[in-house]
């Protein structure tokens, strides 16, 4: 069977070698006799798998000794609730609102405890592209007692991109949401106090959830869902309760992949290159495709872009489906389309699209 070129925003595409590894492995893992889907977690081999998994993500990442390594369930959208529980400990927190994403955190924390919004970039009064940039220094209000500052370093649905990290604050505790950037480029992990992320755009199937913690952040809660607690997740090895075996497994094997392909200093120029691509397409159309967001700020990994109508928008999405492409229908919440550039994604798949983006220019422009 031919497999399509998938630009899914997530679940997105997982790397191919990763795919035909757990394939291999499915009825029988290293001679165990049975699948990682059937074994106990606290058994010898899931061991095994979920610590190789730490092992190869802490090197990947260069995360320093002090930072546990969480593998949780919930999805992303459950830190939401988890960091503020963990880390308020009756104080107020401060919250970036540069996306859809981070606007979501920002509501759910002020269910919780005290939040200031300390940036955004919203546009009232356009729904469809109403983020298009990441704070200026100036414009972020940091209250220098604050609990933490929050913020979405790659805005999935928007598009919108931390791309420097030595323009983020300095002086508090970052908790960052990198669902949909973690893996794409080498990052400084000790500038945060926690890092957490959604595994089903760069890191494997839906399921799983990292999160990596600062070791002196943990314990600062008086009353919490244990389930919810990183200390007590952490002095578990993320076994409170079974965790998403399966998903933890093919992460690994996603890991391993990654290092082979030349780790993360490889991924940087691959996605620097394919979005390069798409933007190019999108720039050269003379106005036929449209990205919002600010040139500086543009995602590497979610490209939105609009066309002239919807109508024209769903042709787009038709005879892109019919031409053996998935997911470039943009989300529900803001329409248009989206091209979701993750590391599984090769050059070939990118060429393919862009190709395709400028054939449809030239038949219906």
């Amino acid at each position: 069977m031919t497999r399509i070129w998938n630009f899914s925003a997530g679940p997105a595409a997982l790397p191919e070698a990763a795919l035909s590894k757990a394939q291999e492995e499915l009825l029988n893992w290293h001679g165990a006799g049975a699948s990682v889907m059937e074994m106990s977690h606290r058994g010898k081999c899931f061991t095994e798998v979920i610590r190789e998994a730490e092992a190869d993500l802490r090197d990947l990442l260069a995360i320093p000794e002090n930072y546990k390594v969480l593998f949780l369930q919930g999805g992303a959208t459950l830190q939401f609730s988890a960091i503020p529980l963990n880390l308020l400990a009756g104080r107020s927190a401060d919250y970036m609102v540069t996306g859809a994403w981070s606007k979501k955190a920002w509501q759910e924390a002020a269910r919780i405890g005290k939040v200031r919004l300390a940036a955004t970039t919203e546009v009232d009064g356009r729904p469809s592209d109403g983020f298009t940039r990441f704070p200026r220094a100036d414009e972020i209000a940091i209250d220098p007692k604050a609990a933490y500052l929050h913020l979405c370093t790659n805005e999935t649905i928007h598009g919108v991109e931390a791309r420097d990290e030595s323009l983020l604050p300095e002086g508090v505790t970052l908790a960052a949401d990198m669902s949909s950037h973690i893996l794409s480029r080498p990052m400084e992990v000790s500038r945060y106090g926690i890092i957490y992320a959604g595994a089903q755009k760069n890191v494997g199937p839906s399921g799983l959830t990292l999160v990596i913690v600062r070791e002196d952040l943990l314990g600062q809660a008086e009353v919490i869902p244990r389930l919810l607690d990183y200390r007590a997740q952490a002095e578990n090895d993320s076994m409170l309760n079974t965790p998403a075996t399966f998903a933890i497994y093919m992460a690994g094997l996603v890991f391993k992949w990654l290092k082979k392909e030349g780790g993360l200093t490889r991924m940087a120029d691959l996605s620097h290159e394919k979005s390069a691509r798409v933007y190019e397409a999108i720039e050269q159309s003379e106005g036929f495709y449209r990205n919002p967001v600010d040139k500086e700020c543009r995602s590497r990994m979610n490209i939105p872009f609009r066309l002239a109508n919807a109508e024209l928008e769903a042709r787009f999405v038709r005879e892109s489906e019919a031409a053996g492409f998935m997911g470039l229908k943009g989300h529900k919440s803001v329409g248009g389309l989206r091209a979701s550039l993750y590391n599984a994604m090769p050059l070939e798949g990118v060429a393919a699209l862009v190709d395709f983006m400028r054939e449809f220019a030239a038949r219906q422009g």
